[in-house]
């Protein structure tokens, strides 16, 4: 990939404000710099974790799309250091991010850890893989015990990415991390509820 997210990401109108609020040489030594040779490790384990990203589509008109994506963790999958794929789930049948996919490929995804308040943005060109045409990749995608129903498939290809900073990300936590979280004090309630309940049979008795 050798892909290099600020020189995408900083046109020169963005250049321009860079300089006028004072951060372009701090911004220029990043776009000469940071250069991704294709995704890493680190990335890799990330994307295996999340369970949801958000995806903007530019329109014909001009207008972009942003919408939610989610599934169970590891509903996007790495095909390799510079792609991603997923299933595309029946929804409301709208059809916007794959109208829009038809003009312009060009895509911006956003994956965050809210626990960790981390977050990974990334820019892909992407495109739409029909399940009659990729059985091997649909075999790939395919998801273990999550009801969905597939309309199509999306990979994406990676043109750069770059982690944010952790700056305003309020943690959040899903009910199965707080479970987890609390699973040490939930089997010591169970254990102690189990005590109280030998010990009123032996009142009893």
């Amino acid at each position: 990939m050798a892909k290099n997210f600020a020189a995408i990401a900083f046109t020169q109108e963005v250049r321009k404000v860079q300089e006028q609020m004072g951060s372009r040489a701090t911004y220029a030594r990043m776009e000469r710099d940071t250069w991704q040779d294709g995704l890493t490790e680190r990335e890799v384990e990330f994307i295996l974790q999340r369970d949801s990203f958000y995806m903007a589509s530019i329109g014909a008109n001009g207008f972009p799309y942003i919408q939610h994506r989610g599934g169970p963790k590891g509903f996007i999958k790495t095909l390799d250091a510079n792609n991603l794929g997923f299933i595309d789930f029946k929804g409301n049948m709208q059809f916007i991010t794959v109208g829009n996919l038809l003009t312009n490929n060009n895509v911006s995804l956003i994956m965050v850890d809210y626990p960790a308040k981390t977050r990974l943005k990334i820019y892909a060109k992407a495109r739409i893989a029909e399940l009659k045409d990729e059985p091997k990749l649909f075999k790939y995608l395919d998801l273990e015990n999550y009801k969905f129903r597939p309309e199509r498939m999306m990979v994406l290809q990676v043109e750069a990415y770059d982690w944010n900073c952790p700056q305003h990300i309020t943690p959040k936590y899903t009910e199965g991390e707080i479970m987890e979280l609390f699973a040490t004090q939930l089997n010591k309630i169970d254990e102690l509820q189990n005590q109280i309940a030998a010990l009123n049979l032996k009142l009893k008795g």
